[in-house]
């Protein structure tokens, strides 16, 4: 395949990032309406069920390495189409399901997280497949890019469509979501149509442009060291990445700092800005930079900037807060790297390789709990420490667990 016609499927999986992306922020954005909409907090166990609509999304990673093989036997375009029907499906579903109840609402959208799985386990290798493999982990970052882009939108789209639908009576009805839900849903009908008749090339696994035609692979992916490190490293990835932003409330609190819940979230913004930002930056430094070099740098600069902010603390709460949320900039390129790296040297295996790797995204929903009863048995700054050890271990693999083959 020329160099031209990588243009075009590449814009195709910027597309589908940002519907991950979207779709990923808009579930999580959704808890607190969800919470005052079903009036969880009049029941025993409220606290426990906000939280399900993480565990009903996230839960769906857990079948990453089926999902894995189902693309390595059926193709990338099969794999996509597939992944947006899961998606339109499960929001066709939460339309009638949310005037039923929370935990029927709550299995539409296990349905449409199904589909977010398919799609990051077909789209994550493909793009590292679409060109050559020296600048893979940049074109992971510039996916990555329009990902982040969504994920500022979503939280407005959420606020403006569904939480403002109220009619400015205040209070929250769970059909709010129906209309907003009606629109997604026709936009996913949409874009599977048009994903089933574009003609999206399968790229050849073996190797660039004739290089590596006679390489040996071993029987499984799972036979590679790399893919397991490197799926670990995902999993504490995601506590990090989602560790700052969980904790971070708390931590202003910390600091002695009296913000109310809109400025909390004003803050916020920055953190994910920096994502952004940083994405964006990294298109271009991982084009003149190993992905390896690169991760290894980002780990140090992430645990720098919150050891700096740990030890300001109260006596400088407002630049300490500063510090905390810049760790994003260094966030932002991680997993594109730790992606790349992971995939390396495994030709047809790497959409296998792909599910395994996805799998760790389940990190986000057991290391931010855990931090939860560090911080609840030894105080809010154990817990923050607890990031330490999850930026050390991605220091590790860049320098060493990614290089592991045998």
């Amino acid at each position: 395949m020329s160099k031209n016609k990588y243009l075009f499927p590449m814009i195709v999986m910027a597309a589908l990032f940002f519907l991950i992306g979207f779709m990923t922020t808009m579930n999580n954005s959704m808890i607190d309406f969800l919470k005052e909409a079903f009036k969880l907090d009049q029941l025993k166990n409220g606290e426990v069920l906000k939280q399900l609509p993480n565990s009903f999304f996230f839960g769906a990673y857990s079948l990453s390495i089926p999902i894995g093989f189902l693309i390595h036997r059926i193709g990338y375009k099969k794999g996509v189409i597939s992944g947006i029907a899961m998606i339109a499906l499960g929001i066709i579903l939460c339309i009638p399901l949310v005037s039923i109840g929370y935990i029927p609402f709550l299995g539409g959208v296990a349905v449409f997280a199904i589909g977010i799985v398919i799609l990051q386990v077909a789209v994550n290798p493909y793009v590292n497949a679409l060109g050559p493999a020296r600048t893979a982990a940049s074109r992971l970052t510039l996916t990555n890019a329009l990902n982040s882009v969504a994920t500022v939108i979503a939280p407005v789209f959420v606020s403006l469509l569904i939480i403002s639908g109220d009619g400015g009576s205040g209070a929250s009805d769970p059909l709010q979501v129906q209309g907003p839900f009606i629109i997604i849903a026709v936009i996913a009908v949409v874009i599977l149509v048009v994903m089933f008749f574009l003609r999206l090339p399968e790229i050849d696994d073996n190797g660039e442009e004739g290089e590596a035609k006679h390489i040996k692979y071993k029987s499984s992916a799972f036979r590679y060291p790399h893919v397991w490190l490197g799926s670990l490293a995902i999993f504490f990835y995601m506590g990090i990445e989602i560790g700052i932003p969980s904790f971070f409330a708390d931590y202003t609190r910390e600091l002695g700092l009296d913000l109310s819940a809109a400025q909390r979230t004003d803050w916020l913004k920055y953190y994910w800005g920096g994502l952004m930002i940083g994405r964006l930056v990294g298109i271009f430094i991982l084009r003149r930079l190993t992905a390896r070099n690169i991760l290894a740098f980002c780990s140090v600069g992430g645990a720098v900037l919150v050891g700096i902010s740990l030890a300001l603390g109260q006596s400088s709460g407002n630049i300490a807060l500063i510090f905390f949320l810049g760790t994003g900039l260094f966030h932002s390129i991680m997993w594109p790297t730790i992606y790349n790296l992971a995939l390396e040297d495994l030709g047809p295996l790497a959409k296998v390789a792909s599910g395994v790797i996805s799998t760790a995204v389940i990190g986000a929903a057991i290391l931010t709990p855990f931090m939860g009863a560090v911080q609840k048995s030894a105080g809010l700054i154990a817990a923050i420490s607890c990031m330490f050890i999850y930026y050390l271990y991605l220091i590790f693999f860049a320098l060493k667990g990614s290089r592991i083959r045998t």
